[in-house]
């Protein structure tokens, strides 16, 4: 699997991956390898990873591609949070967290995600969903 990494600015990345669910590892180690050459460790790399993870994974899961089976991924700096977006070709319901039973195997992937950012929210063009969510770096 490969996917296509873009910068059009020092503190920007692009991605476009398949619409798949091994795309979610190779999201986090593109993710982890920038927010190291930014020098960025720790806990502010593990939160952006299992976030990145959890908007991907639902992707899959739960919506359509976008054309030519993909999913795009960006994120970047802006003032002192790391923005990540990722976008679909859309779902039958607007994405939201949900109350998942202790038992429940899955259901908690946007809870997991509104513990570790700041904010999140959800914009949907024309066919395409792109979930963003900022990340304090500070």
């Amino acid at each position: 699997m490969t996917a296509g990494r873009e910068t059009g600015e020092p503190n920007a990345v692009s991605l476009r991956v398949p619409f798949q669910a091994p795309s979610a590892s190779l999201v986090r180690r593109e993710l982890r390898s920038w927010l190291e050459e930014q020098g960025f460790e720790g806990e502010t790399v593990d939160d952006a990873r299992v976030v990145v993870s959890e908007l991907v994974g639902n992707s899959v899961r739960h919506a359509a591609p976008l054309p030519v089976n993909e999913i795009a991924v960006t994120w970047g700096v802006d003032n002192a949070d790391l923005v990540i977006s990722v976008s679909d070709g859309g779902g039958g319901t607007s994405p939201h967290p949900v109350s998942a039973p202790e038992s429940a195997i899955s259901g908690r992937g946007l809870s997991i995600v509104e513990a570790l950012v700041e904010r999140w929210w959800v914009e949907s063009n024309h066919g395409q969903t792109t979930v963003h969510v900022r990340i304090p770096l500070g």
